[in-house]
């Protein structure tokens, strides 16, 4: 795409004041003030974050689009696609059963609802609560099977339901490709479209900072200090369990693929600070692909990996799921043997899949696993409703850093991925920088 182009080593090298990051950072900060200060201010700043995540989603479905047409009929076998297709899910099964383990193994040692004492049956769920608790009710396993497919082509760009784009662009991207000659000016026009499109994510990149203090005054705002200080241990108990996943989990798998994982979130800074901000992974996908692109990773696999990623690999949620439940079990006194936990994870592996494109998605797919087991008293979702809106950026970020070195893993599997070029990339070699790199480039650039 012409937003992974070259830049001069200038575009890279510029001051400080200049890079997206630092205004990122400065407006979660912002945020994070006015939130504690002035609560009721901040909390009424919702609108300034959810302006921004819209604009960012409007992009969201034709860049995917883009790319995976492109990408499979640019390809010189379709039994290429469908390898890459294959291998990518299975990654996406084994990462998201080594996350939803290392929850289970990480809230059995430090059991931070042990002496709670909760009694279910007086628990009440308050009215935004129990909506989302309905909605997890109704959520089936094999929803993510089903709704692959949409009811018209058109549907899944209102909707922005990212995976039903993917379906349509696989089919799309299959039939250019097999028509040969007689499909290549379209495609080149899809092309050329992906260069308007990615012009105007730069004109609204402009706005990150903007939207990240929206965002964070209003969670803060809303859900205060009190909030974080009465369930802080189990709060901390995720974040450190999220924290080894990234760090040693991924890390070894990034050893595994000659990929440094410090190196490799310096090079995302920007795009997990939007994460943090913003909570959602969805405003940083189509900057996630053009980076990718810029690492070495072919268009063909970044196009497939990537959005079918942010439907079967969210590392963070898995690892929620397993958490949360037991917790849950422990506040409540609910016997829980070893045997019963290793069931909910065998259920929380398909209840997962079917969270894509669901607002709140790792509350609806929790409550959905403990309405479908029983086991666990779905009024406990209770005790931590208040906590989820932290819970969820520590999930977003999470999913995101797995959904980055799985690309470069699949690609590596391909034997698609030149670990020089990787090396160059990360060590900040200005011949190599996209101009996505810097929002005021990026315009320029797209």
């Amino acid at each position: 795409m012409a937003a992974t182009s070259t830049t001069h080593p200038d575009d890279v090298r510029r001051p400080w004041h200049r890079q997206l990051y630092v205004w990122v950072l400065a407006g979660i900060a912002a945020g994070v003030i006015v939130g504690l200060c002035w609560p009721a201010f901040g909390a009424s700043l919702e609108p300034v974050g959810n302006m921004f995540i819209a604009a960012i989603k409007m992009v969201v479905a034709p860049v995917v689009f883009v790319t995976v047409i492109t990408g499979i009929a640019g390809v010189d076998s379709l039994r290429r696609v469908g390898r890459i297709g294959w291998k990518a899910l299975l990654y996406f099964q084994c990462a998201t059963l080594v996350a939803m383990l290392l929850g289970l193994i990480s809230i059995n040692v430090f059991r931070p609802g042990e002496g709670m004492h909760a009694d279910p049956t007086k628990i009440k769920l308050t009215e935004s609560a129990a909506g989302l608790v309905t909605r997890g009710e109704h959520q089936n396993w094999w929803h993510f099977v089903t709704d692959i497919v949409p009811s018209s082509m058109v549907a899944p760009f209102v909707e922005g339901n990212v995976l039903q784009v993917v379906f349509i662009a696989v089919l799309t991207g299959i039939a250019l490709h097999a028509v040969g000659p007689v499909g290549a000016p379209l495609v080149d026009g899809l092309s050329r479209a992906g260069a308007v499109i990615f012009k105007m994510l730069g004109y609204v990149m402009y706005a990150a900072p903007v939207g990240a203090f929206g965002a964070m005054a209003y969670t803060v705002g809303k859900f205060g200090g009190s909030t974080l200080l009465g369930l802080g241990k189990l709060i901390l108990v995720f974040y450190g369990t999220a924290a080894f996943f990234i760090v040693v989990v991924l890390g070894a798998v990034g050893l595994v693929i000659r990929v440094n994982i410090v190196k490799l979130l310096r090079y995302f800074r920007e795009e997990l600070l939007l994460v943090v901000g913003t909570s959602t992974t969805d405003t940083v996908l189509p900057r996630l692909m053009t980076k990718l692109e810029n690492l070495g990773v072919p268009r063909d696999i970044v196009g497939l990996a990537v959005p079918t990623g942010y439907s079967f690999n969210m590392d963070g949620i898995a690892m929620y799921l397993s958490l949360a439940a037991v917790f849950i079990a422990q506040a409540t006194d609910t016997p829980l043997s070893l045997g019963a936990q290793l069931a909910l994870v065998a259920v929380m592996i398909l209840t997962s899949k079917g969270s894509a494109g669901v607002t709140g998605a790792g509350f609806v797919v929790l409550a959905a696993t403990l309405s479908t087991t029983g086991v666990v008293p779905v009024a406990g979702l209770m005790l931590i409703f208040g906590i989820d809106k932290f819970m969820s950026e520590c999930r977003a970020v999470t999913n995101f850093c797995g959904n980055a070195i799985a690309s470069l893993v699949i690609a590596r599997w391909e034997r698609a991925l030149d670990p020089a070029r990787v090396r160059r990339v990360l060590n900040g070699d200005p011949q190599t920088a996209p101009a996505a790199l810097s929002v005021e480039r990026s315009v320029s650039h797209a």
